[in-house]
C-alpha cells in the first residue's frame, strides 16, 4: 500500500491569506482613495501646475528661478492654514465617530477647486494685480485651497486604517494603500498624450473628475466603525484643538518617543514635501529635461514607487519600522546628492528612481510608527500632530527653496542647485535624530 505523506504548505496559505486581505472589499476600497487622491497629488502639484506656471511666468533664466518662487510659496501657503485646523481635525476624530462625512466634504472641495482651476484658466483678463493676470492669480488661489483640502483629507483617511485589520496586518495594509496609489499615478498621467504644449492646464479638469471617481468606493464600500465618543460630547471648537495640543505638549515625558519621531518627521518630510513639489520644474531648467522626458521619468519613479511601497512594507513587518525608515532616509539622502549634483540626465534618472522608492517606502513605515507609538483612544490626535509636523515643514521647505531661487535668481540653475541642497541638509538632520532616538512601542492593540 502507498501512502503518501500529508505535506503541509504554510508559506501557501499565508500567501492566499494575505492576497484575501487585499482583495476585501473594504480595503480594496479604502486603498482606492490612496489611489485617487495620487491622481490629484501627481498630476496638480507635482507636474502640471508646476509646467503651466513656468509657462506663464518664466519666459527667461531670471524668471524661471521666480517662477519656482511662485510654486514654493503657493505650496508653502497652503501647508500655513493647514497648519492653523489640523489640530482642531484631530479633535474631531476622537471626541466623535465620524471621519467619513469630513472625508467626503474636504473631497468635493478639492475636486470642485481643481475643475474651477481648469475653468479659469480658459478665461483671459486685460486687468492685472502686481503685473499678474487676475485669472492667474485666480488659479493660484484655488491651488492653494485645492491643496490645503487635499492634505487635510488626508487626516481622516489615514486614522480609517486602523479600522481596517489586526496590528500585524497594518503594515501590509499600509504598503498596499500606498502601491494602489501611485498605480493611480499611472491612471492619471494617461491624459499627457491628449495635452499639447503649452496647454499644461488641459490636465485640471480631467483630473478633478478622476479623482471624484476613484473616490466613490471608500464613501459607498467602507463602513465606518462606531466608536465610543469621549465623556465629554461637546462640539470641538476651535481653541479646544489648540489646548488638546498644549496639555499634550505638557504631557510629554509620557509621549517622549512620539514626540521624538515627530520632529524626527518634521525634517524628513520637508525634504521628501518639497522636493515632490519643485523635481519638475527642476528636471526642465535645471538638467534641461523636455516635458516628454520628465513625464517618463515620472512613470519610472512611480512604478519603484510601487515597489519600495510593497516591499517595504514586508521589511517594515520583518526589521521593524524604526530600522525601515533609518533604510528609507538613506535612499532619500543618496537620491538628493544625485540630484543635486546632476551633471547629465543619466545622473537625474538614477536620482528620481531612487527617490520614487523612499518616497512609496516612507509613507508605508512611518504610518506604521505612528500607529505603534499612539494609544488608540488619542490616536486621532496624535494623527493631527504628525499633520501638523508635517505641514509645519511644509510651510519650511517651500518657502526655503523659493527664497534662495529668488535671492539668487540672477545665478540662473546655480539657485535651484542651491535651494535642493538645503533639502538634503535637512534630510541628513532628521536621520541624525532618529538614529539617536529610542522608541518605545506603547500601542499593542
Amino acid at each position: 500500500m502507498n501512502i503518501e505523506p500529508r505535506v503541509s504548505k504554510p508559506s501557501k496559505r499565508r500567501f492566499d491569506h494575505v492576497f484575501s486581505i487585499y482583495l476585501s472589499l473594504p480595503i480594496l476600497s479604502w486603498a482606492l482613495y490612496d489611489f485617487a487622491n495620487t491622481i490629484f497629488s501627481s498630476n496638480i502639484t507635482t507636474i502640471f501646475f508646476p509646467f503651466y506656471l513656468q509657462e506663464a511666468i518664466g519666459n527667461n533664466a531670471r524668471m524661471e528661478q521666480i517662477a519656482s518662487t511662485f510654486i514654493s510659496y503657493a505650496n508653502a501657503l497652503a501647508s500655513f492654514f493647514l497648519v492653523i485646523f489640523s489640530p482642531l481635525f484631530g479633535v474631531m476624530i476622537d471626541k466623535s465617530s465620524q471621519r467619513k462625512k469630513p472625508l467626503f466634504i474636504f473631497t468635493m472641495i478639492t475636486v470642485g477647486c481643481t475643475i474651477a482651476m481648469g475653468l479659469f484658466s480658459f478665461m483671459s483678463s486685460e486687468q492685472t494685480i502686481a503685473g499678474l493676470p487676475i485669472t492667474l492669480i485666480i488659479i493660484i488661489s484655488l491651488f492653494v485651497v485645492a491643496k490645503f483640502f487635499y492634505h487635510s483629507s488626508l487626516i481622516f483617511y489615514d486614522s480609517m486604517m486602523s479600522d481596517l485589520g489586526t496590528r500585524e496586518h497594518l503594515p501590509l495594509i499600509s504598503g498596499f494603500g500606498v502601491a494602489v496609489g501611485y498605480v493611480g499615478t499611472l491612471v492619471g498621467l494617461t491624459i499627457y498624450p491628449f495635452i499639447k504644449e503649452p496647454n499644461f492646464h488641459h490636465a485640471f479638469i480631467p483630473t478633478g473628475i478622476m479623482f471624484f471617481v476613484f473616490s466613490l468606493p471608500l464613501f459607498l464600500f467602507v463602513k465606518e466603525k462606531k466608536q465610543q465618543p469621549q465623556l465629554n460630547t461637546k462640539k470641538p471648537s476651535f481653541v479646544s484643538g489648540y489646548l488638546e495640543i498644549y496639555q499634550t505638549f505638557r504631557e510629554m515625558k509620557l509621549y517622549k518617543p512620539i514626540f521624538t519621531f515627530m520632529i524626527v518627521y518634521f525634517f524628513i518630510n520637508d525634504a521628501i514635501a518639497t522636493t515632490i513639489a519643485m523635481m519638475a520644474i527642476y528636471a526642465k531648467v535645471v538638467v534641461g529635461f523636455t516635458t516628454s522626458m520628465f513625464i517618463l521619468l515620472y512613470l519610472v519613479s512611480t512604478v519603484t514607487s510601487i515597489i519600495g511601497s510593497f516591499i517595504f512594507g514586508y521589511i517594515t513587518k520583518k526589521i521593524g519600522a524604526k530600522r525601515a525608515i533609518t533604510l528609507v532616509a538613506i535612499i532619500l539622502i543618496m537620491a538628493l546628492v544625485m540630484a543635486v549634483g546632476a551633471i547629465s540626465s543619466w545622473m537625474f534618472w538614477i536620482s528620481g528612481s531612487l527617490f520614487g522608492v523612499a518616497l512609496g517606502a516612507m509613507w508605508v513605515t512611518t504610518r506604521t510608527l505612528i500607529i505603534e507609538l499612539t494609544p488608540p483612544e488619542r490616536r486621532g490626535q496624535f494623527f493631527g500632530l504628525f499633520a501638523f509636523s508635517g505641514k509645519v515643514s511644509a510651510i519650511i521647505g517651500p518657502l526655503l527653496y523659493g527664497t534662495i531661487t529668488l535671492l539668487f535668481a540672477n545665478l540662473g540653475s546655480i539657485a535651484s542647485r542651491m535651494a535642493l541642497g538645503s533639502l538634503l541638509v535637512l534630510a541628513v538632520i532628521g536621520l541624525v535624530i532618529h538614529l539617536r532616538a529610542s522608541y518605545e512601542v506603547t500601542n499593542r492593540s
